[in-house]
């Protein structure tokens, strides 16, 4: 009967959710919870650290099954890119050629505990533990598998349908495709059997980014299969994708040895990054060696034999970045630790010096012991895989072999002469003092050493001073050099001297390299070590206590171009006390491969300064006294370094900010506001005379910086350093210079011309520049009298730059003013360009200010009473023939209608305040004494000018002008007349706030009554429906209205204001008053009592009633 045929991939995996987990039978495997509490717990324990996700998947790779002829390798891809639709930020993807996942090994994967490798240790493998895949969980919550016909993916989350996580496969239907697969991996290259894909958790990826980055190269060294190893980082911009690669390039010399269980053979280890390749041989060295007994455990109960491997390396190891090469291997490399048993094979092998060696923790996993080879076995680790156990008997038993594989190791390698030529032993090992080393290159350098052991301690031959002879030195008594005599032996055998540079800089590094443990406070410090050049570049020496504990230093360039340079400047500069490291040292310190250390040591203890242009720069200023030269020097030094791009412009606006400079008085001078070049040549002399502004820090530079110079070997040629300094030190000329808030005499008096229009200019660039005008600075040139004008030299405040159309017509007939016009021939017609200037300074352009100044011109001679009535002519045809002109003379008139200079019949008064008399002032004039025009002053013929009088403010015609009457009211009782009268009350009436005249009034007898004139408070103005009260007695003030004719009537209101009577109410109470009186007095007649009592029969049906009087009748007596 024939076997049915084998499922599918697809098939297989559903079958699994099925059977295994009860995904779509209906029911739940009462085992769920506690298979994915156990997976979780397990993966988060035993693997504490994100690295062994990846070390898991370089020991699977390494453990896999590979189709024949086939490069073992192992890729690892990280891109941005979310080919999984997860949502991940980045994705890492591991692609290996292996022969690909078999049912088997699915079937393993979706368990916990079930490797296909178990049992299999005799094979090498170490997956016994059955859940190293699982820890790719720390860094991916969803990974992906795609490998022969499988694609699948699982989750740490629980599965909706069977509550269990981690082992549970789910088929991958769309995303990734094979298709965005092998994009990303890269079209034109064929596809590896098996991808793995981690979306990685984003907390993870910087941690999974760096462990990547740390692969250590000689992982290879301990990987029977994989021979090549790369990381790839994938991202947008193509140019900061990045690719490094591990292979192992050849393998030869294979050798057996049966008689030892051992073989050696040699590897040729490759590591590229970042382009940059890189290649290392290495010695190895495997042995087997049986398993006591008494180290016997049960996690290894099916092995028999320990094997030891160790690596050797030839030239320099490979390594990434600033990782230390790990010294211990457990198959993959372990985490560094203090470890005691290295410290128990040290002892073994190279004695007890290096008893309790620490080994250093790092980073990585690995374990660092300082060795110049690699140990690699079978050592059992901690439940983490982070740490060898170093109380296990299994690695005790290990550590106790190492010892044996190393010795025998060593001793095939030495006497194998192709393997280890004679010359390699030190440089793998490092046996031999560094010192010797010196000694030996001097002696080739044919240095005299023949007097090395007469400093009082006799020198052991090289060939005996290796630590093979140590216990026999030791028994015989021979002991180390004491520290003091490398000090004797380097000044005693002129070392320093005489070595050539590259020699001498290795003498360096030898003391620097034993400065804190062994010279520091010996002898050392006071030997001529140090080579330097003085000033006249003789080679001299100084020793470490010399350069550090004086004010002087040694100095190296920072930078090869200005090396001599600064070297030849030196010279000039003797109060920086700076000197430089001679430049061959200089020179050879650049190339040498401990540079670094050296120049530390030197700064540090011999407190050698690095310099550059700008910082020595710094010094010399700081340094600089009151020698010319010197000082002088250092604008000649600043030049051609900024010329030759030895110090950048910002470095040197800041030297020449601190610069001192030497003014034109001979006096250094370090603080100032401003600089202005050398008197000779410049255009300020011109303008300004000698420096004004000293004492307000404008310095003058010295003549000496115009001239030509000779620095350090250097011609300068005249001006060349003062045309610098106008650029860089800010050295300014007119029109240039940034004016203080303070005057110059010079514009007091007249200017050329040409200085003139540079002081135009000056200030033209002033403003250009945004700043402002200083104060005292502006005045000055304002009020100052020196610009040339039809009167002579004036400020520019009072003068004038007319047009063509309006100027000389001003002119014409203005002749009673003079008006200061500039002299534009003088100027050569050119005073236009500069009109902005002009006005600033309080130059005048236009008529109106022309027109204003004739009138305040005027009002300076009428001030002084020099205004003659010529002059008011004059001015009055002026305003007429502008008028005429078409020309505004509003400006002429504002300027003199303040001015009290008109004659009037009362005074002098301002035009506004002045009258001309005509008909419509005759009643007014009566009752008031106005400021008529004095007519008999001025003539007739000022009657020809009413129009500009009138425009001057002079009143014409009354026009309701009665806050004048009331200004100027002036009684006279001959003079009221009716029409006098009636123009009072119409004062009150159409004057809003007139009190004053009111209280006048009421106090004044101008109302003309029955009985004569009387105050108005007296009066009546009668109404007939109350007649009969004032006709009671006789003698009552009524007002007299055949005099006033009817028209008085409509001034009511006025005249109740003044006090006069006028209504009903207010006649009763007068009228009973008097009533009272005459009845006190006994006056009442009987004519009288008659009238009131007619009264009283007229009145009885009036409303209202006079009650003030009736009640009077009642009571008087």
């Amino acid at each position: 009967m024939s076997s049915s045929p084998a499922p599918s991939p697809r098939e297989h995996v559903e079958r699994i959710r099925r059977d295994r987990y009860f995904i779509g039978r209906g029911e739940q495997n009462p085992l769920a919870e506690d298979m994915h509490q156990a997976v979780n717990y397990l993966s988060q324990e035993l693997y504490s650290k994100d690295v062994h996700s990846l070390m898991e998947l370089v020991q699977n790779a390494e453990d896999n099954e590979y189709p024949s002829g086939v490069a073992p390798s192992l890729e690892f891809l990280i891109t941005s890119k979310d080919i999984t639709g997860s949502g991940a930020c980045s994705t890492l993807l591991i692609f290996n050629n292996e022969k690909g996942f078999s049912a088997t090994n699915i079937d393993s994967i979706c368990r916990v505990g079930k490797s296909t490798k178990k049992g299999n240790r005799h094979q090498g493998y170490i997956g016994e533990k059955g859940i190293g895949f699982k820890s790719v969980f720390l860094i991916s919550s969803e990974p992906h598998i795609f490998s022969n016909g499988y694609q699948i993916k699982f989750n740490e989350k629980p599965c909706a349908e069977c509550n269990i996580g981690y082992i549970v496969p789910e088929w991958v239907e769309s995303m990734p495709s094979f298709s965005d697969i092998k994009t990303i991996y890269g079209c034109s290259k064929i596809l590896p059997t098996t991808t793995i894909i981690l979306p990685l958790k984003s907390e993870k990826v910087d941690v999974v980014k760096k462990q990547l980055s740390s692969m250590h190269p000689e992982m290879l060294l301990f990987l029977s299969k994989i021979r090549k190893l790369s990381v790839r980082e994938d991202n947008s911009d193509p140019n900061s994708s990045t690719v490094s690669e591990i292979s192992i390039s050849s393998e030869r010399n294979y050798q057996a040895r049966k008689n030892m269980h051992a073989e050696s053979y040699t590897l040729h280890l490759s590591a590229e990054e970042s382009g940059k390749e890189e290649e290392c041989g290495y010695y190895m060295w495997r042995q087997k060696f049986p398993v006591k007994p008494e180290n016997r455990v049960d996690k290894r109960a099916e092995i028999d034999e320990w094997v030891i491997t160790l690596a050797f390396p030839h030239g320099h190891r490979l390594s990434r970045g600033n990782q230390l090469s790990p010294g211990v291997c457990a198959f993959l490399p372990t985490e560094e630790l203090n470890c005691q048993p290295c410290s128990v094979i040290m002892c073994l092998v190279f004695g007890c010096r290096y008893t309790g060696v620490k080994c250093r923790r790092r980073a990585t996993v690995e374990m660092v012991t300082n060795f110049p080879f690699i140990i690699q076995a079978d050592f059992l680790l901690a439940s983490s895989r982070e740490a060898i156990l170093f109380d296990s008997p299994w690695n005790k038993g290990i550590l106790e072999c190492v010892p044996c594989a190393f010795m025998n190791a060593f001793a095939t390698l030495v006497k194998s002469r192709a393997d280890a030529p004679a010359m390699s032993l030190p440089s793998m090992f490092n046996l031999l003092p560094p010192f010797w080393t010196i000694l030996g290159k001097a002696r080739e350098c044919g240095m005299d050493l023949k007097n090395l052991s007469t400093h009082g301690t006799y020198i052991l031959s090289s060939h005996f001073d290796e630590s093979t002879y140590n216990s026999v030195l030791e028994f015989m008594g021979v002991k180390s050099v004491s520290i003091e005599w490398y000090a004797k032996c380097i000044e005693g055998s002129n070392l320093v001297k005489e070595a050539h540079e590259q020699l001498y800089l290795e003498i360096i590094y030898f003391v620097a390299n034993n400065w804190q443990n062994c010279f520091l406070g010996t002898n050392m410090m006071s030997i001529p070590l140090l080579r330097y050049v003085d000033r006249n570049g003789v080679l001299l020496f100084w020793s470490i206590n010399r350069a550090s504990q004086w004010d002087d230093r040694l100095c190296i360039a920072s930078d090869r171009t200005y090396r001599s340079w600064l070297i030849s400047w030196n010279k000039e500069f003797p109060s920086a006390n700076r000197f430089f490291l001679h430049p061959s040292t200089q020179i050879a310190l650049e190339a040498f491969s401990q540079k670094t250390i050296v120049e530390n040591w030197l700064q540090n203890h011999a407190k050698v300064e690095v310099v550059s242009v700008y910082s020595y720069g710094l010094t010399v200023v700081g340094s600089l006294g009151n020698d010319w030269r010197p000082l002088i020097a250092f604008a000649h030094f600043l030049y051609p370094s900024l010329k030759m791009e030895h110090i950048e412009s910002y470095n040197l606006s800041e030297l020449c900010h601190v610069m001192p400079v030497i003014d034109s008085y001979g006096s250094v001078v370090k603080k100032r506001n401003s600089i202005i070049v050398p008197a000779k040549g410049s255009k300020w002399v011109g303008l300004l005379g000698t420096n004004p502004w000293r004492n307000d820090g404008y310095i003058e530079l010295s003549a000496n910086y115009k001239s030509a110079g000779h620095f350090a070997g250097n011609n300068t040629s005249e001006d060349q350093p003062l045309e610098f300094l106008k650029t860089h030190l800010h050295a300014s000329d007119v029109p240039f210079i940034n004016p203080p808030n303070a005057s110059f005499p010079t514009v007091s008096s007249p200017l050329t011309v040409d200085n003139a229009f540079l002081l135009l200019e000056w200030i033209r660039n002033i403003d250009s520049n945004g700043v402002r005008l200083p104060d005292q600075f502006l005045a000055c040139v304002k009020e100052g009298s020196w610009l040339k004008t039809s009167v002579g030299y004036k400020p520019p405040n009072e003068s004038f730059l007319s047009s063509a159309n309006w100027g000389s017509l001003l002119q014409s007939v203005s002749s009673f003013v003079d008006i200061p016009m500039i002299d534009q021939q003088f100027y050569r017609n050119k005073l236009h360009m500069y009109k902005q200037e002009l006005k600033a300074i309080g130059v005048r352009f236009e008529f109106q200010e022309a027109s204003a100044y004739i009138g305040s011109r005027l009002m300076s001679m009428a001030a002084i009473n020099e205004l003659t009535k010529e002059n008011v002519y004059s001015l009055l045809r002026l305003i007429r023939f502008l008028r005429e002109k078409v020309l505004s003379p509003s400006e002429l008139i504002d300027s003199v209608k303040g001015g009290c200079w008109m004659k009037s019949t009362l005074g002098y008064r301002r035009p506004s305040d002045c009258i001309i008399r005509d008909s419509d002032w005759n009643v007014a004039s009566c009752i008031s004494n106005q400021p008529f025009l004095d007519v008999q002053f001025y003539g007739e013929a000022i009657h020809d000018y009413k129009p500009e009088l009138v425009l001057l403010g002079v009143i014409v015609g009354f026009k309701q002008n009665y806050q004048l009457v009331i200004d100027n009211f002036k009684f006279n009782s001959a003079a009221i007349t009716p029409e006098a009268t009636v123009l009072i009350l119409k004062c009150i009436r159409y004057v809003g706030s007139c009190e004053d005249f009111i209280r006048k009034l009421k106090d004044l007898k101008w109302v003309r009554t029955n009985v004569g004139f009387r105050a108005p408070n007296a009066c009546f103005l009668v109404d007939p429906e109350w007649e009969c009260l004032v006709k009671i007695f006789e003698g009552v003030p009524i007002i007299d209205l055949g005099f006033y004719g009817s028209v008085i009537s409509s001034y009511q209101d006025e005249l109740k204001k003044t006090g006069l009577i006028t209504r009903f109410e207010e006649a009763s109470k007068a009228i009973a008053q008097v009533y009272k009186q005459m009845v006190s007095m006994s006056s009442l007649t009987k004519p009288n009592v008659l009238a009131v009592l007619k009264s009283y029969g007229q009145l009885r049906t009036h409303s209202p009633l006079p009650v003030e009087l009736f009640n009077c009748m009642r009571s008087e007596k």
